[in-house]
């Protein structure tokens, strides 16, 4: 009896945590901290990625808007330059293509970061021969009925 009394007593003067326990919990925390910077990082990089996106893809529809705001069926070539915008310096280049479709263009438009090969994003659009404010395409007018009234 008595030899339990003294390990109840030696239990009771111990407060706190050993050594292993300690080291144990100290690698449990380091592994989580590990996986929330790693995924914090994944995010991070996905949210700027999609930033440059937005961001290439407006500067190539402002490019193909410029193109047909120029009133004028752009020739068939290649153009290219940078623009600063965001605070970043991108490239773009621009292929006016055939159709087969006369007076109708196809225009590619592609962007990347200055110092960079890898396009970040291409867009296409389409520009036809300008007309007169107010006027539709010719091109685009439906035939007229021959068999019926027209109105």
């Amino acid at each position: 009896m008595l030899a339990s009394v003294s390990r109840l007593q030696s239990r009771r003067g111990r407060k706190g945590f050993t050594l292993i326990e300690v080291m144990v919990a100290l690698t449990i925390v380091a592994f989580s901290l590990t996986a929330v910077a790693a995924s914090m990082s994944q995010m991070i990089d996905a949210a700027n990625s999609m930033r440059d996106r937005t961001y290439a893809s407006w500067i190539a529809q402002n490019k193909i808007t410029e193109m047909r705001l120029a009133g004028v069926l752009p020739e068939v070539s290649t153009t290219s330059g940078e623009i600063e915008y965001a605070s970043a310096t991108w490239a773009w280049r621009a292929v006016v293509s055939e159709t087969g479709i006369e007076n109708f263009r196809r225009i590619d438009v592609s962007v990347s970061h200055a110092d960079s090969e890898y396009v970040v994003r291409e867009v296409t659009g389409f520009v036809g021969e300008p007309v007169p404010p107010g006027q539709a395409n010719q091109a685009w007018r439906s035939p007229r009925r021959l068999d019926g009234p027209t109105s």
